[in-house]
């Protein structure tokens, strides 16, 4: 399912980090993320539209995510590649639906916890968004070169990530502090 990123068809690439105020022995971001409630989801992002836990037919979890990125419309179908309390790979071949209409993308999400001291945890949220062939027939369709369309992204992306990064990490802290989402940030 994986498509490399390779600078023939790299979108974009955004990497925030944030202070979760708990131990690392308290903080599990698989279990933050797969039962992750809708409610929190959307408190993380103004863009954040919806979200729901589902699995692939092979029973392995998926976190189906729906939120805007710049003008586009992005419907997410994250497979948990690797789901671990310090780590997790999420891949998604998603929709993207714009003015101009539909096509696929691949993003690569990974959230990592690192242990800063006793009392507090370094919170990644790295985005990695990779051209697909139908991405390509939809920028020939439409006149639009992967330079364009990338800078484009990596605005939208980037933006998006500084804004969700600092609430997920107060959602991890709150969750690892209290076993509760619905703590006010």
């Amino acid at each position: 399912m994986e498509i490399l990123q390779t600078p023939e068809n790299a979108l974009s690439h955004s990497t925030v980090t944030a202070i979760i105020n708990a131990p690392i022995e308290k903080v599990n971001i698989a279990d933050w993320l797969l039962n992750l409630p809708d409610a929190e989801y959307q408190r993380c992002s103004t863009q954040h539209i919806g979200a729901a836990i589902s699995s692939t037919y092979d029973g392995e979890p998926v976190s189906l995510n729906v939120e805007t990125i710049g003008d586009a419309l992005m419907v997410q179908h994250y497979v948990a590649v690797i789901h671990r309390p310090d780590y997790c790979r999420m891949l998604s071949i998603s929709d993207s639906i714009t003015q101009n209409g539909r096509t696929k993308v691949q993003v690569l999400w990974e959230l990592k916890a690192t242990k800063i001291d006793d009392k507090t945890t370094l919170y990644t949220n790295e985005i990695h968004a990779t051209a697909t062939p139908e991405m390509f027939e939809y920028l020939k369709k439409h006149n639009v070169n992967l330079a364009d369309a990338a800078a484009s992204r990596q605005a939208a992306s980037d933006s998006h990530n500084h804004e969700e990064t600092p609430n997920f990490a107060k959602s991890i802290e709150n969750k690892a502090l209290t076993g509760k989402y619905n703590q006010p940030f």
